[in-house]
């Protein structure tokens, strides 16, 4: 009997016209479609980003729900009741597309599910379908570019705290900093003790119906952001140091 895959379908950020080709035809396939929730009767930002596209899943697809906790043991319930789901669907024969805001290969619940579902049948065949993540977008909407030449970029979400920060901003000449709700006033702060307030910018869902972007990024303090919301951080005053020398030297002498 022919086995399905799971798929996992890369929608961007928001803004619909950001699928890119492969996702659309996984979601014009006759997959079954999987979205995640963070409570039964809860809204998915995956799915409405398809329904933005003009999209609708079929009469079985399903509402899967991954609870916002660090918790790991609680979520390994989860990730195993829906990895049940996926084998049922793909030991039919049929595909299983899990929609994934944003790119699927970044901080995704996709990269879970997928370990869990070949940790209980290892042959499943798993497609990541990449995607266009909040940052690449949030950096094309401010029209500035994340890196130039050979500038260096830190990606981490905001809850590694203060003290990492601190630890790693002299390295890096951009510093994308993911889920800054729970930090957003610490976040603030610690960007003004560095002279970095000014060159700081705020995104939140972008592309989408709801995207909101401030520059004035210290006028957000006390105010209730998204949980899907992001800081750009240039640091013009980096100090490169000699590691940057070496990778030049290095690179003369490849050449």
């Amino acid at each position: 009997m022919k086995v399905g895959k799971l798929i996992g379908a890369s929608l961007g950020p928001g803004d619909p016209q950001l699928i890119t080709r492969r996702a659309w035809n996984a979601l014009h396939s006759d997959a079954r479609w999987m979205w995640p929730v963070r409570k039964k009767s809860g809204d998915s930002y995956a799915l409405s980003i398809a329904l933005a596209a003009g999209l609708t899943p079929a009469e079985d697809g399903i509402p899967q729900v991954f609870p916002m906790t660090h918790d790991r043991e609680i979520l390994a319930r989860y990730w195993v009741q829906a990895a049940e789901v996926v084998l049922k669907t793909v030991n039919s024969g049929r595909d299983l597309v899990f929609l994934v805001e944003g790119d699927a290969s970044t901080y995704s619940t996709f990269g879970y599910l997928a370990r869990t579902v070949r940790a209980l049948q290892p042959d499943v065949v798993v497609d990541t379908i990449p995607g266009v993540s909040a940052y690449h977008a949030a950096s094309a909407l401010l029209g500035e570019p994340l890196a130039d030449t050979d500038d260096t970029v830190a990606i981490l979400p905001a809850a590694y705290g203060i003290a990492y920060l601190d630890s790693i901003v002299h390295q890096f000449d951009t510093l994308v900093l993911l889920k800054v709700k729970p930090l957003l006033d610490e976040l603030i702060d610690w960007l003004a003790q560095h002279d970095l307030l000014q060159h700081a910018r705020f995104v939140e869902k972008a592309g989408s119906s709801l995207e909101k972007v401030v520059t004035d990024v210290a006028s957000l303090r006390g105010a209730k952001v998204n949980y899907l919301s992001l800081l750009l951080v240039r640091n013009p005053g980096r100090q490169r140091g000699a590691v940057q020398k070496g990778c030049r030297k290095k690179n003369e002498q490849l050449t």
